[in-house]
């Protein structure tokens, strides 16, 4: 049996999802019981932030959550200066020193599960590690998958296993910084397996769409996002759906996650445009709302997009936070995948003229499916456990 732990953090939740992504592939790729060909993998993923001082907690992640909220300004001098600052720099020491004795208990934990090998969605946990390694108290390879589609100097962590990137471009950034060639690979972005086959019948547009109550034969949008400049959700909604005009017949999926007073807002919303509008709380089947939309109004977090280009949905922008969510739409604009609305007038304008070009639609649809992964989680288990060579290694080609 191999065990493999995998190591996310909570500062936003897409480190999160893509050890989640990873854990569940690897509890679905488990041999039969009677199978001698292939090891059984137990996958084992701990959020590092269970297991750190709660002081330490409450800054590295409520305080990282407010900051891009109120003072998304002050975020990116912060994200532009941590890019520029050598590891060697006083500043990074001190860091890496207040991060080593607050995750004692993390440390202890890891001891505990004694992994073959493991997986770290976040650079601090891989940190950690790499000096337990280096002091000889962990043996097993540590892997480092970046989650977004762009490099910060903080994901720059020496002497890891291999390095699973989501771009070839991500991966020439990580060689143009010292990283060894021969353990970069691009594997993308892991997504859970509902994503990972975007052709099933589960996934069919029309068959979710009837599922929603709502009407095949019209356009759908999906808007799960609100924030600075553009506006709250449910303010969104109702601007987009008062649009008139060529194509404003549209129907909209609005999902308010845990925030339930936007859910409620929507839901009386909904009440008044029956047809119109479906309001969704906390859900568990994205994929499938993903599935029965035409156009997806988000913003640019690295595992959303990637859900979306699994799915091979065309985007529509809005709210990135400085830095890293700004390079993801970059990357998406550069490639042909996406709109950005910078505010509420732009968002009203991009979904207008986007429901009346329906060519436009799918052209952008067809670069999505193009650039998405969705067996990536398969890629980066097929590095990690050296059961496949579906990865390309950087430089290969």
């Amino acid at each position: 049996m191999t065990k493999l732990l995998i190591l996310s953090v909570s500062a936003g939740n897409g480190h999160v999802r893509a050890a989640q992504a990873l854990a569940a592939t690897a509890a679905a790729l488990q041999p039969p019981p009677d199978s001698t060909s292939h090891p059984t993998v137990e996958a084992t993923h701990i959020d590092a932030m269970q297991y750190v001082a709660s002081g330490f907690r409450k800054v590295y992640t409520d305080w990282y959550i407010q900051l891009v909220n109120r003072a998304p300004e002050v975020w990116s001098y912060i994200h532009q200066k941590a890019d520029s600052t050598p590891h060697s720099a006083a500043s990074q020491r001190l860091r890496r020193g207040i991060e080593r004795v607050s995750a004692g208990a993390l440390l202890r934990e890891v001891q505990r599960v004694k992994p073959d090998a493991v997986i770290c969605t976040h650079f601090l946990p891989a940190e950690l590690l790499m000096r337990e390694q280096t002091k000889g108290h962990i043996r097993c390879p540590v892997w480092l998958q970046v989650t977004d589609y762009d490099l910060h100097n903080m994901w720059i962590v020496p002497g890891m296993a291999g390095y699973l990137a989501a771009t070839d471009e991500v991966a020439f950034r990580m060689r143009a910084r010292g990283l060894a060639t021969d353990r970069i690979h691009v594997t993308g972005i892991p997504v859970m397996p509902a994503f990972s086959q975007p052709d099933a019948p589960a996934l069919a547009r029309d068959a979710c769409v009837t599922r929603l109550g709502l009407d095949p034969a019209r356009k759908v949008v999906l808007m799960a996002s609100g924030g600075a400049g553009v506006g709250d959700l449910p303010s969104m909604v109702e601007r987009v759906l008062a649009l008139s005009g060529p194509g404003s017949d549209f129907q909209v999926i609005a999902v308010a996650g845990r925030n339930a007073a936007a859910h409620a807002s929507l839901t009386a919303l909904a009440q008044r445009m029956p047809g119109r509008l479906v309001a969704i709380g906390f859900t568990d089947e994205m994929e499938k709302l993903m599935a029965a939309a035409d156009l997806v109004v988000t913003k640019p977090g690295g595992l959303t997009i990637s859900e979306c280009l699994a799915l091979g949905k065309p985007m529509l922008l809005v709210s990135p936070i400085p830095g890293q969510e700004e390079h993801n739409a970059g990357f998406l604009l550069e490639e042909g995948a996406a709109w950005l609305a910078y505010d509420t007038i732009g968002l009203e304008y991009k979904v207008a003229h986007l429901m009346a070009a329906p060519d436009k639609l799918a052209q952008m649809a067809r670069k999505s499916r193009a650039l998405g992964k969705p067996d990536a989680a398969r890629r980066v288990l097929d590095c990690v456990l050296g059961t496949g060579r579906s990865a390309t290694t950087a430089g290969a080609r």
